[in-house]
């Protein structure tokens, strides 16, 4: 519409200049104003098949910094290119990204340029380009490019983990169960030599080359040096930390990447500190494929890479996170949303009283009737 009032503006300048004012002159602009915006057609009618664009950028960013996008543009040909207008999208883990970029490669056959993204929240988020246009040379009309417009990029964005205290209640109830757990297990080892004298549970020093998951971390602080275990551990003596990054389809994305950030730390804030304490746990998320992956944590340097692999995966709607199992010693299920529809995850669990809640602040909701806690201020969890 402001281009049809733009012309028509125009037109009636040149109207009024032409048989009012001075006609000789007049009959020049027209044919200037007609022979330009023809020209600038051509420019941009062929110049739609000539332009690639290219961008690129890391996959991962801390939080509270700046992420570069480096964008390319190159033509097909010696003949200059006209103005290319290319849009990009953001998702809400990052500062908005309205302007409207423009170019044109007159000389050489590629231009460069760099955006530069605020990253506000952590969690996975998105870059995309969902618009380019060839406009000639006065970018009065459009057309869409003719080749393909490069794939979205995932960019992690990396919070700062809380140092959770130990004497948090959580943990000290995990640590009971573990240690509860552990004491049955070396029962039934103590059984098995008996009857076939082969402990069920040996351990040795640790070799280089042995797989840092078979080494006991408990016992190796206890011994002061590295133990491996040369039977692997039964899974249910170690806990389970579920992450449930559930957001309804319903939901505002500017909110739902705040709350589950917060899960996000609250989790992985739990999950180290547990490993710092020599207590292995499984861990259990949505990877980037798109399928449930379950690891056995047992390494105190292993959490910030798992974390790579969590914001390397984009959130699905609707989506619930699946256990793999149904007992272990203790299940701690951070979720965005504990509303009754948890209920399908909890089910499959056999003792519902070895499972706990991290919500996401003191006013979530919960209607599974599970115990729940929240991370707050002072990284202690506390009971909802």
């Amino acid at each position: 519409m402001r281009n049809i009032i733009s012309i028509l503006s125009v037109a009636a300048t040149l109207f009024v200049f032409t048989f009012y004012i001075d006609g000789d002159i007049g009959i020049i602009i027209i044919a200037f104003m007609v022979f330009a915006p023809l020209v600038s057609f051509i420019f941009a009618f062929f110049g739609r098949g000539r332009a690639l664009v290219k961008f690129d950028c890391d996959g991962y960013v801390k939080k509270n910094s700046r992420l570069a996008v480096n964008v390319s543009v190159e033509k097909n040909g010696f003949f200059p290119l006209g103005i290319i207008e290319l849009k990009f999208a953001a998702s809400e883990v990052f500062g908005s990204l309205d302007k409207m970029y423009k170019l044109s490669v007159i000389s050489g056959y590629k231009k460069s340029f760099t955006i530069y993204l605020d990253a506000n929240v952590g969690g996975n988020g998105e870059i995309s380009l969902i618009s380019a246009r060839s406009c000639g040379f006065l970018g009065y009309i459009g057309f869409k490019l003719k080749t393909e417009l490069p794939q979205a990029k995932s960019v992690g964005v990396i919070p700062e983990l809380p140092d959770i205290k130990s004497s948090s209640k959580l943990f000290r109830s995990i640590a009971d169960s573990v240690m509860t757990s552990d004491d049955e297990e070396n029962s039934d080892a103590s059984l098995l030599y008996s009857a076939n004298t082969a402990p069920g549970y040996e351990h040795r020093e640790y070799v280089q080359g042995d797989p840092l998951k078979r080494v006991n971390w408990k016992l190796s602080m206890k011994k002061g040096n590295l133990m491996v275990r040369l039977d692997e551990a039964v899974a249910a003596v170690q806990p389970i930390i579920a992450l449930d990054l559930y957001r309804s389809a319903k939901a505002k994305a500017e909110e739902a990447v705040i709350s589950e950030e917060r899960l996000i730390c609250s989790a992985f804030g739990l999950l180290s500190m547990l490993i710092k304490q020599g207590i292995a746990s499984t861990f259990v998320y949505y990877g980037a494929n798109g399928e449930v992956v379950s690891e056995s944590v047992d390494n105190p340097d292993y959490p910030p890479q798992l974390l790579l692999k969590v914001l390397a995966a984009k959130v699905i709607p609707d989506r619930r996170i699946v256990l793999g199992t149904d007992s272990a010693c203790a299940c701690v299920i951070a979720s965005t949303d504990c509303s009754a529809g948890l209920n399908s995850v909890i089910s499959a669990f056999e003792d519902k009283d070895s499972i706990s809640l991290i919500g996401v602040s003191a006013d979530s909701k919960n209607e599974t009737g599970c115990q729940m806690w929240y991370l707050d201020g002072d990284n202690n969890f506390k009971p909802v």
